[in-house]
């Protein structure tokens, strides 16, 4: 899982870009009931958390049964277009690094593990890891 690990620290590059960005650009909504800038790099850092759980958690079990999440009402809840912009950023960066680290270190004997999500789909921990990046771009795409 090395060349995912790379990838997910190549993506994190984007952090200075970020950065870049003002407060009032990150506070825009594009439209209504569309996300924001910190909306959206908000819901990133809620998929980190919620795909952290499912990385370490089937490293140890098999199979694991943990809930799916709705993404606006996470969004919602925490608030994310009354933060400030770079403590966005700052979270993002530091909790991204975190699971670069936890998937250079992957046991690959767990990579076959499986979540069973809510909708009765089973999912190996190598695909998971896969497609958070995959995610993880698309919605840095969206940002840029």
């Amino acid at each position: 899982m090395e060349s995912v690990a790379n990838d997910l620290l190549s993506t994190l590059k984007v952090a200075e870009r970020l950065y870049a960005i003002d407060e009032t650009t990150a506070s825009v909504r594009p439209a209504p009931g569309k996300w924001s800038k910190k909306e959206t790099l908000g819901h990133l850092i809620d998929s980190a958390a919620n795909n952290h759980q499912r990385f370490v958690r089937l490293q140890f079990d098999k199979r694991v049964d943990l809930p799916g999440y709705d993404g606006d009402e996470w969004v919602r809840i925490q608030r994310y277009q009354e933060l400030p912009w770079r403590e966005i950023v700052d979270l993002w960066k530091a909790y991204n690094t975190q699971l670069s680290s936890l998937i250079r270190r992957v046991d690959g004997n767990s990579l076959g593990n499986v979540w069973h999500t809510p909708d009765g789909k089973e999912l190996d921990l190598e695909f998971i890891m896969r497609d958070y990046v995959v995610h993880l771009r698309h919605h840095l795409d969206q940002i840029f």
